[in-house]
């Protein structure tokens, strides 16, 4: 990975524990364009930010974790110059507190759910309803607390119409990486992770339909935050995103093009 490229993840161990907010000293002299990123953007943002490094010279550092607690790092002064959340709404809240430039507001794609197991594990569950069988003893969703693919996760379980049956079983991941570790390493038998995770994977995978979690969407949004010193930069950002370059890697991990997004 390029040097200047630097990944910071944040995992926490506590399930429903907020991650504190990263200091200063995050932006390294100011020499950075610091982005807060949901988690499920990893791979897919790691290509373009290396990308966007060679062609621009702009040095990149990327935040990733769970939307609803880098929205509250952003509320209390975190030094991010950008946010893509998974769900627009925490975009729209930070806007109503004056934290975002509104102009910048902008979905940038559409994520959609799996069902994950690991490669060597005999189980292959092909429908949200299989998971009602006690056989699959540890199922792990991202925290539905704060993170927008862990909210889609149980509204799929509740429609499916095993959500009771499962929820003794449920282990939440702090985001939606930590869910797919968590089912990786072993630990859960199955877990509901973002299906551009499960793309570059080593697993087995299934896509569940979006009908299962139409009040969770998964419509992804980017701000510009309000008190960048780097707003040039981060609108440049937003632009490669948008452009062929940037949209070709995201079409490649599954996200849908704001141009395919049927309901907004």
């Amino acid at each position: 990975m390029n040097r200047s490229l630097i990944l910071i993840i944040l995992f926490t161990t506590g399930a429903c524990g907020a991650t504190p907010a990263p200091s200063a000293s995050l932006r390294a002299a100011g020499d950075e364009l610091v982005v807060a990123a949901a988690a499920d953007l990893t791979p897919a943002f790691q290509e373009i930010g290396k990308l966007f490094e060679e062609q621009t010279g702009v040095r990149v550092m990327f935040n990733f974790g769970s939307t609803g607690q880098l929205a509250q790092q952003i509320e209390r002064g975190a030094p991010f110059d950008l946010f893509y959340a998974a769900n627009k709404s925490f975009i729209d809240d930070l806007n109503n507190k004056g934290l975002v430039i509104a102009d910048t507001m902008d979905i940038y794609a559409q994520g959609r759910i799996t069902l994950w197991t690991r490669s060597d594990s005999s189980l292959k569950p092909e429908r949200v309803e299989d998971l009602a069988d006690p056989v699959y003893q540890r199922i792990a969703i991202a925290n539905p607390e704060h993170a927008p693919y862990g909210q889609a996760a149980k509204e799929a379980l509740e429609r499916a119409g095993v959500w009771d049956a499962v929820k003794p079983r449920l282990v939440f991941g702090e985001n939606v990486a930590q869910t797919l570790t968590l089912a990786d390493s072993g630990n859960v038998d199955v877990a509901i992770v973002a299906l551009s995770l499960s793309i570059q994977s080593n697993g087995n995978w299934t896509l569940i339909p979006d009908a299962l979690h139409p009040d969770h969407p998964l419509l992804q949004m980017a701000a510009v935050v309000a008190d960048t010193q780097r707003e040039q930069e981060a609108r440049r950002f937003m632009a490669f995103v948008n452009s062929p370059d940037g949209h070709a890697i995201m079409k490649r991990y599954g996200f849908i093009l704001p141009g395919e997004i049927v309901s907004r």
